[in-house]
């Protein structure tokens, strides 16, 4: 379980000097839920959201034991560390939105053929409850040749699940190098 600290005050000050300890700044919300301005160590939440088993992880903050996703994210520019993160209390029952990631395997047909796979969506949105929502979804790419792509209607979706995201939206695909 993913432990942190209540920030005392959320003014910039404070911000910097955590941030200069090694803390990771988080903000934990959810609907019906009083909203937490958390620190997390920076190392122990990469190594927790890396390696949970389901879609939601465990935190404890102060006295609070909750189960969270990682809603979204700050990066820095230049040197790609995370700088700020939101985390989504997950209530069971409560339908509301996520971003799911998407993954991919196999080897595509077409990049034997000078194509080059490309991901043009990382991550869906599908609105459900915490229970029914996938952990991820699995694309086997390997049917795809150049010039051919996988969409978002072309994807199954868990029941009382719905993607928020367009029908004809491409989600991976294979295009011809120059």
């Amino acid at each position: 379980m993913l432990e942190g600290i209540i920030r005392e005050s959320i003014g910039k000050h404070n911000a910097k000097q955590l941030k200069r300890d090694g803390y990771l700044i988080a903000n934990i919300y959810a609907n019906g839920v009083e909203n937490i301005h958390a620190a997390f160590k920076r190392g122990e939440y990469i190594r927790a959201v890396r390696n949970k088993e389901t879609f939601a992880f465990p935190i404890k903050v102060g006295e609070h034991e909750l189960s969270v996703v990682a809603q979204e994210y700050q990066l820095h520019p230049v040197n790609g560390d995370i700088l700020h993160v939101d985390l989504r209390v997950a209530v069971p029952g409560q339908v509301t939105n996520y971003l799911i990631p998407v993954k991919t395997t196999g080897v595509a047909k077409g990049l034997k053929n000078k194509g080059v796979l490309t991901m043009s969506k990382k991550r869906l949105r599908v609105r459900g409850a915490i229970e029914n929502v996938p952990h991820n979804f699995t694309l086997d790419v390997t049917d795809l040749d150049t010039n051919d792509s996988i969409l978002v209607r072309d994807i199954e979706v868990p029941a009382n699940c719905k993607i928020m995201d367009k029908a004809d939206v491409a989600i991976c695909g294979v295009i011809k190098a120059k």
